[in-house]
């Protein structure tokens, strides 16, 4: 591959993710252009995965999709694999800095879920699910970035959760108008809530205690994830910066807030509150 092919498919990755998942693209602005390089094919590799849900109709197309980046990742590919900046750039990183491809293709089969309209029937099927997504994210740029540490799947597994209850929580919206059920089963039963009253898009006392309880959840795994991190090498801390958004916006939800009413970020708040987060020892979002 010529130096230039290289730049390329490196610029594309970072459009990407700069254009779908601003916070991570945003927390990359703070480390060496190395690291940041590759972090970015990773998270660009995410990008194109959690969203095939949105690009296609039906879930056979999804199944096809998720299915070529699984034969990518383990070498059985079809061609085209140069083709595709994102697999070109993601196939580099986990070349040069060892990754584990089993972590990588859990993550794309854990994504076949978000092609159907089952619902999420548990809380700890909830908590596999992200810790295979998003936890499994945090434990590659770990590993990217930092040598091995002691209690690094741990950390990662509990970061994935705390950030992906808020995210589940924050796609309520969407995810209501598509029927699609991330909010587990168990916990709806807990408040006496039934999958069409979640569906409806109204939010009710019992719907609130229901969202009360996630933010709870995600909050307990926040603070055991920061209890960690102060164990952890510093040289891992700026792949936790993300947790800083997590923690300003747990601070700033309300008992009564309608979360069917979509809350779109401000960009300069997210570089703001990362940037004060980059500063500390424990990134709290102030």
């Amino acid at each position: 591959m010529s130096e230039t092919s290289a730049n390329s498919d490196a610029a594309f990755c970072a459009g990407l993710v700069r254009e779908h998942d601003f916070d991570r693209y945003a927390s990359t602005l703070f480390m060496p252009p190395e690291p940041r390089r590759a972090l970015l094919s990773l998270y660009a590799f995410n990008v194109e995965v959690s969203r095939i849900r949105d690009l296609v109709s039906q879930p056979l197309p999804g199944e096809v999709r998720l299915q070529w980046w699984h034969d990518t990742l383990t070498g059985h590919e079809h061609g085209g694999a140069e083709g595709n900046p994102v697999a070109a750039e993601l196939l580099l990183t986990v070349q040069r800095f060892a990754l584990p491809v089993e972590r990588l293709t859990r993550l794309v089969d854990e994504h076949q879920f978000d092609l159907y309209n089952d619902p999420m029937p548990s809380m700890a099927a909830l908590d596999g699910y992200l810790g295979d997504t998003r936890g499994a994210l945090f434990a590659l740029a770990a590993q990217i970035i930092a040598p091995p540490f002691a209690d690094a799947d741990h950390l990662a597994h509990h970061a994935g959760i705390a950030q992906g209850v808020l995210q589940v929580i924050a796609s309520l919206p969407r995810d209501a108008a598509h029927r699609q059920l991330y909010v587990p089963l168990d916990l709806l039963a807990r408040h006496a809530v039934g999958q069409e009253e979640m569906f409806s898009g109204k939010a009710s006392p019992a719907i609130q205690e229901v969202i009360m309880d996630l933010r709870g959840q995600a909050r307990q795994h926040l603070d055991h994830t920061l209890e960690l991190a102060r164990q952890a090498p510093p040289a891992v801390r700026p792949v936790l910066l993300p947790l800083a958004l997590v923690r300003r916006d747990l601070a700033r939800a309300g008992p009564r807030d309608d979360p069917f009413q979509p809350r779109p970020r401000s960009r300069l708040a997210t570089l703001w509150t990362l940037w004060r987060a980059a500063g500390t020892a424990s990134f709290r979002a102030r």
